[in-house]
């Protein structure tokens, strides 16, 4: 008989059974720190997709101005832009004035600077330039809208070279 297969003598201790191998489960923390991840990326998606345009400030304010006013130079609406300027400004435009194409800027609020008859705001214009070896670029520029009050309404005096829009006279 092999001496695997004998049985114990009487005052003999049994052999130790071999034990079976652990069964390795994930730990619950795992599943816990995955769940969580997993929870943040559907609400940054979720908030990514659903933001929508800026809300808009009060018209009567130069903050205010100066969004239509970009929104509409943006857009490429220049009727409407115009509609912002002083008669000056408007005056300030000699021959044709190229103007940066509107899909490529953002215009983002600084401050403003309120006076009983003037106002300054300040934005910061972030240009995006496709292609190139390495993708788009872009670069921000900070500079200034002025603003002067006449009557009850705020109007646009001057503004970054990027915005200025020269509304086509009418035909005579």
């Amino acid at each position: 008989m092999s001496p695997e297969a004998r049985e114990p003598e009487p005052n003999q201790p049994a052999p130790a059974a071999t034990p079976e191998p652990a069964r390795h489960r994930p730990d619950r923390t795992l599943y816990a720190i995955l769940a969580a991840i997993a929870v943040l990326v559907v609400v940054a998606l979720i908030v990514v997709f659903t933001r929508g345009e800026p809300a808009p400030v009060d018209e009567a304010t130069p903050a205010g101005v100066v969004q239509r006013y970009s929104a509409a130079a943006i857009e490429g609406d220049e009727a409407a832009a115009a509609a912002y300027l002083t008669d000056a400004a408007k005056s300030r435009c000699s021959g044709y004035m190229e103007r940066m194409p509107g899909d490529n800027l953002r215009v983002t609020l600084v401050s403003t600077t309120e006076r009983p008859t003037s106002a300054d705001v300040k934005v910061l214009i972030t240009v995006s330039e496709g292609g190139g070896p390495f993708g788009s670029s872009e670069y921000q520029i900070e500079d200034v809208f002025d603003l002067v009050k006449t009557g009850d309404k705020w109007l646009i005096d001057s503004a970054p070279w990027q915005l200025t829009v020269c509304p086509v006279p009418a035909a005579k």
